[in-house]
């Protein structure tokens, strides 16, 4: 009785399990950023500026950062797979909603309620990690997280042609359709977990303020995380107004192109979770976190240049991803049976920073352009080592007095 309970309480993670979370992972996350190549799209459509059509994306991750503190804490006390299935119904009536919008209005509703919906992979990702052998957990979230990866770059090579080609209101159409074949693959093939918390909402909410009073490295990982998510959402936010400067003179799809160059850093994010499972993740956070900010030095002097931006891309896609696995491989081996409840503490800080970045993009961009956009991402690189290597001096001081 007990062996066959413990059997359907950790299924055995398949390949095709794998890959079926690695899919799903890429193809939700995406619903998230498929609007930055489209703003200054939508912007002409509804006659409004462009800042109007930035919160679009703002609220998005706002709405993002709103699904992660009131949904994902559920999958310690509900079936996930049948929390994943029910949440796929209001991915889909959002995306309709957003490719229907008759104003620009209903369309930040719409967005907002997108990103409320779209955090499955932070279901999934917890998942793989409860499912995998502690000593291949990096390696399995690594992969999960190159799907992710992928996701959130090429999507924005995908709406950036269908935006070009059909119109930004295809693109939701066709994300909808996405989610329906996404929702079979769950319904037919992905395991059901059991949930470990037996209380009931209201403390499993409370239970979020325990954690981090009493968890210092979550809190650490959520302030790096958060500040890196903060300089990658004011680059991608500002993008594709830079794009359209006369300098370059580029639409939408050659914003959507530089989603393609960023996706090889998912061979890095691979290569990253396998080292995590070997390497320090805080002295490996050193490293990825230096490529963040080398990555706005090139931003910085490549206001004209192609070729500087896919340097910086390359760089920047890299440093953020590879940082992410890293706290994720950390917060996620502190308490197994609150492994939702740790990734939403992280993970709404790490979406509270995106949004904030794309605000704080959107004011700089209309007064001091391109430069002011690097220099906020210079500058949170910057407070984040200097924070990153403070913890560390202190982590490694409190190991040798304990020696």
């Amino acid at each position: 009785m007990s062996s066959t309970h413990t059997a359907k309480q950790h299924p055995h993670l398949t390949p095709l399990t794998l890959w079926i979370m690695t899919i799903a992972t890429g193809l939700v996350v995406a619903n998230i950023y498929y609007n930055q190549p489209l703003l200054a799209d939508m912007a002409h459509t509804f006659g409004v500026s462009d800042k109007i059509a930035q919160q679009i994306s703002l609220f998005t991750q706002i709405g993002y950062a709103t699904g992660l503190l009131f949904i994902v804490p559920l999958a310690d006390m509900l079936k996930r797979k049948r929390l994943i299935l029910i949440d796929f119904v209001l991915i889909i009536a959002s995306l309709i909603a957003s490719a229907m919008a008759p104003s620009v209005t209903i369309l930040t509703i719409a967005g907002f309620l997108v990103g409320v919906s779209s955090v499955i992979p932070q279901l999934l990702i917890p998942m793989a990690a409860h499912l995998a052998k502690p000593h291949e957990r990096g390696k399995k979230i690594g992969f999960v997280m190159s799907g992710l990866l992928i996701g959130i770059l090429l999507s924005r090579t995908l709406s950036g042609f269908i935006g070009e080609q059909f119109g930004w209101r295809c693109m939701y159409y066709i994300a909808a359709g996405l989610m329906l074949l996404i929702w079979l693959m769950i319904f037919l093939f992905l395991p059901e977990i059991e949930p470990d918390y037996k209380g009931n909402y209201s403390k499993l909410m409370k239970s979020l303020i325990h954690l981090v009073k009493t968890q210092p490295q979550l809190r650490l990982a959520a302030f790096r995380g958060a500040l890196c998510f903060a300089g990658f959402s004011a680059f991608w936010t500002t993008l594709v107004f830079l794009l359209k400067e006369p300098q370059f003179n580029e639409g939408s799809a050659a914003a959507g192109m530089f989603g393609l160059v960023g996706a090889f850093g998912a061979v890095a994010v691979g290569f990253m979770g396998r080292l995590s499972d070997k390497m320090d993740a805080y002295k490996l956070s050193i490293y990825t976190l230096s490529l963040i900010l080398i990555s706005f030095i090139v931003f910085y002097f490549s206001s004209h240049s192609i070729i500087g931006l896919i340097i910086g891309v390359i760089l920047l896609d890299m440093g953020v991803q590879a940082t992410h696995i890293s706290n994720q491989s950390i917060i996620f081996a502190l308490i197994p049976e609150a492994r939702n409840r740790i990734n939403t503490v992280y993970m709404v800080s790490y979406f509270i920073g995106g949004a904030l970045g794309t605000f704080f993009a959107s004011l700089v961009w209309k007064n001091y352009g391109w430069n002011g956009v690097c220099a906020i991402g210079a500058t949170l690189s910057v407070i984040v080592i200097i924070v990153h290597l403070l913890n560390y001096r202190k982590s490694s001081v409190a190991v040798s007095d304990v020696r």
